[in-house]
């Protein structure tokens, strides 16, 4: 007969969490989420910024509702570590940090902080149509971002380290804010002709709002792949989908390519579309690889992961 309840070693790995009980007593059939309660409520620590692994194998134990104790091989014997991860801080609030950043700061260089950001220029004329436009482009990007991650993303995730957030924020604060922003409004920048390309501006724009729109669809549709609460995921299907793994990554970059284009191909706006394609092309044959591994036969591989005929 099996037990009705096991009792498990626990020792702080790193640094020493000062209340962690030594031992702990639990029910086979429950579920391995319980652990992580009964110690986040020992040590009085958040869920988040514990994580618990098994000192034979250093296998990690999942905060999950779905998985038992049992299932995870913990018994009379078992010696479990708990690291502190340190503060945390909710994706969600990540997000909506990053993207605060490149939302207001064009706006502020091409509006008050004008004159002291170009005070070396003999003359600072007003911003042209073009550069205006091209903050409005900014603006409305990142605000669909916040919407996004407020009514849109699910997170598999609920933590990250606190810490990461000068890491996180500094590529789209510096990159997609600070350094597109200044040498677009620069008085001497192709944006501020007053000749622009119509060729460029127009298509560009049409790049940009079909990316925009084609990149929310993806969304809208990976987001109802997860029920609310769950980290499952089923097959995404749909428009896209069916040239690349992530076509929220390719059409990312379409519409920033259409950003390039309407500023009048700034060096700055291209050398942010590398800077992001890079990582979310890794990202991209990661999850390739998940889908075949999670999926087997039901999921149709891809060639391409983010761009048709390309990456």
């Amino acid at each position: 007969m099996a037990p009705s309840t096991v009792t498990v070693a626990v020792q702080s790995r790193g640094k020493p969490i000062r209340k962690l009980p030594k031992e702990v007593q639990l029910s086979p059939d429950e579920p391995t989420q319980k652990l992580y309660e009964q110690l986040a409520k020992a040590s009085g620590y958040s869920i988040h910024r514990l994580r618990i692994t098994k000192a034979a194998d250093r296998a990690l134990v999942p905060n999950s509702k779905d998985s038992t104790i049992e299932q995870n091989g913990l018994n009379e014997k078992t010696v479990l570590h708990v690291k502190d991860l340190g503060p945390q801080i909710s994706w969600r609030t990540v997000f909506i940090i990053e993207y605060l950043g490149p939302l207001l700061i064009p706006a502020l260089f091409l509006y008050p902080l004008r004159p002291y950001l170009y005070y070396n220029f003999d003359k600072i004329p007003e911003p042209t149509d073009i550069q205006r436009l091209v903050c409005a482009l900014l603006f409305l990007h990142f605000l669909k971002r916040e919407y996004e991650t407020v009514f849109v993303h699910r997170f598999s995730n609920a933590t990250m380290p606190a810490r990461n957030i000068v890491k996180n924020s500094g590529h789209y604060w510096i990159l997609a804010g600070c350094n597109i922003a200044y040498w677009v409004f620069r008085p001497d920048s192709a944006a501020a002709t007053a000749r622009a390309s119509p060729a460029l501006v127009y298509t560009g724009l049409g790049l940009y709002v079909f990316g925009e729109l084609a990149n929310f669809n993806t969304h809208l549709v990976l987001r109802d792949l997860r029920r609310p609460g769950s980290t499952e995921r089923g097959i995404p299907r749909g428009f896209g989908f069916g040239a690349v793994t992530c076509p929220n990554y390719f059409f990312e970059v379409v519409s920033w390519v259409g950003v390039y284009l309407v500023s009048g191909l700034n060096w700055s706006v291209l050398f942010f579309i590398a800077v992001a394609a890079a990582p979310m092309a890794l990202w991209a044959k990661k999850k390739e690889r998940r889908y075949r591994k999670e999926f087997g036969d039901k999921y149709k591989r891809k060639r391409y992961v983010m761009i048709p005929g390309l990456v």
